[in-house]
C-alpha cells in the first residue's frame, strides 16, 4: 500500500513562534550556490530532501525517478571532473544524481523532483545548483547506471560559504515578461 498524505501545509515551530513556511519566499530568495562549506549534512536533512523528490508530482503518477546519494570524497571529485559547467561539485559535501527510468518525458518529471528537492534544501539552509553540462556517459559509468536510465543531472548540496550567502537575485520587472491575453500586451495589476 502506498503512503498518502493530505494536500496541505504544516506549521513549523521556530523558537517561540509558530509560522507557516512560505514557499513563495523560498522561491524568491533561493539562488544557485556554487561555493560550499565542508560541513557534513545530517542524515535527517538528506532524507527530507529525498522525500521531497519522492513526493513530487509525475506524469500519470509513474514516479520514474531514482536518486543516488553521493558523499564519498573521491566520487565527488570524479563527478566534478566530469562536470564542465560545475567543477565546484567536487567541493560539495553531498551530491544527488537524479535519474529517470521509463519516463515518457524524463526531463519534465526529473525537473519536478529537482525543484522540490532544491526548495526543501534551501528551507534547511542548504544551497544547490543545477549542473547543466556534464559528461552523461561518464557519470552513467561511474555510478553504474543501467542503460535504461536517463541521467537528468547531478545536484551538489552544501551549506553556502559567506560569499555565497551574499549573493542577491535580480529580476526583470513583471510587465516585461508577463502578458495579458496576448503576447506583447504587458500584464499589469488592474
Amino acid at each position: 500500500m502506498q503512503e498518502q498524505i493530505p494536500a496541505q501545509c504544516e506549521h513549523r515551530a521556530f523558537g517561540k513562534e509558530s509560522v507557516m513556511a512560505s514557499v513563495f519566499e523560498c522561491v524568491r530568495a533561493r539562488v544557485e550556490v556554487r561555493e560550499f562549506k565542508a560541513d557534513p549534512i545530517p542524515e535527517p536533512i538528506i532524507q527530507k530532501i529525498l522525500e521531497a523528490g519522492r513526493w513530487s508530482p509525475s506524469q500519470r503518477n509513474r514516479q520514474p525517478w531514482h536518486f543516488i546519494v553521493i558523499q564519498q570524497r573521491d566520487t565527488l571529485k570524479q563527478l566534478g571532473a566530469l562536470a564542465a559547467s560545475g567543477p565546484y561539485l567536487a567541493d560539495a559535501p553531498l551530491a544527488i544524481a537524479v535519474v529517470t527510468e521509463g519516463a515518457r518525458a524524463p526531463l519534465i518529471d526529473g525537473t519536478r523532483a529537482i525543484s522540490s528537492m532544491q526548495l526543501v534544501a534551501w528551507e534547511e539552509g542548504l544551497g544547490s545548483c543545477w549542473i547543466g553540462s556534464i559528461d552523461r556517459a561518464g557519470v552513467k559509468q561511474l555510478l553504474n547506471l543501467p542503460d535504461a536510465c536517463e541521467l537528468i543531472t547531478v545536484l551538489p548540496f552544501g551549506y553556502p560559504t559567506d560569499a555565497a550567502k551574499a549573493l542577491r537575485k535580480r529580476r526583470k520587472p513583471l510587465e516585461q515578461i508577463a502578458h495579458r491575453e496576448r503576447f506583447g500586451v504587458p500584464y499589469r495589476v488592474t
